[in-house]
């Protein structure tokens, strides 16, 4: 794999640090992405949206949810069982993750459930009054006759 400095791009552009962040991001990655654990992305309403990531054999606490700005962190960590076992087939895959979603501008997390082996990561997106669109009223502009001066 090839590695790109992306240095000079910093210092040349200035209010884009978080698009040259990303395309650092992109150039670092695994050419092939993890598609471990599986997930899926639903919009529940309007502004609404919900995160599914398939967790069986994770408890609670072995589950971790953080927002970073705008990017959302799902990291599952499983905690060594003493007990003795033998399993005759092992087919619950419940090694350690870390997931990364990007999130986009005005979007938090708003509630992280788990049940039924799937964990559920709610969404909303709340863009400020002052970036919403909002419609202009276009005002008659009087109109001014020119007199004449009669001589």
């Amino acid at each position: 794999m090839r590695t790109y400095d992306l240095s000079p791009l910093y210092r040349a552009t200035v209010g884009f640090d978080r698009m040259a962040d990303l395309l650092d991001r992109v150039m670092t990655q695994d050419s092939a992405p993890s598609t471990y654990p599986p997930y899926n992305i639903e919009k529940t309403a309007e502004d609404a949206y919900r995160i599914s990531i398939a967790v069986a054999g994770f408890t609670d606490a072995e589950l971790s949810v953080e927002q970073r700005e705008t990017e959302l962190v799902v990291t599952a960590r499983k905690e060594r069982d003493e007990a003795d076992r033998t399993y005759l087939h092992r087919g619950i895959a419940t090694r350690a993750f870390e997931k990364r979603f990007q999130l986009a501008d005005h979007v938090r997390v708003t509630g992280a459930s788990h049940e039924n082996g799937m964990l559920h990561v709610d969404l909303v997106r709340e863009v400020p009054e002052a970036l919403k669109p909002r419609q202009i009223e276009i005002s008659r502009a009087g109109t001014k006759a020119i007199e004449a001066e009669t001589a």
